[in-house]
């Protein structure tokens, strides 16, 4: 992770993913991502719960990866390497079929 005015960047390797995902509206799928990650310590001391919050088109394309402490924005942006985990996940196979579950008409 990368914070905002700091040259401290911590990587972060993610050993799981723990989805909730929702349609938003006619447009977009947000997906909020709990992660276990490989070790602790590379999270900075200031972030008390991170998430990433995934916005999607209902086509199942990545919009935006947000880094969220407590379901809020923080001071911190995740490293190319961590939004490639993220993508990794997001476009498996399994994840893309809930998101086009969600997007199907109703």
């Amino acid at each position: 992770m990368i914070q905002y005015d700091s040259d401290d960047i911590r990587e972060m390797r993610v050993t799981a993913f723990y989805p909730t995902i929702e349609r938003r509206d006619d447009q977009w799928i947000d997906m909020e991502l709990r992660m276990d990650v490989e070790d602790e310590s590379r999270i900075h001391e200031s972030i008390t719960e991170l998430t990433a919050l995934v916005i999607c088109t209902l086509g199942g394309v990545i919009a935006q990866i947000v880094p969220q402490d407590a379901g809020c924005d923080c001071d911190f942006q995740f490293t190319a390497s961590e939004k490639d985990q993220i993508r990794a996940f997001v476009e498996s196979a399994e994840i893309q079929a809930r998101i086009l579950l969600l997007a199907a008409p109703q």
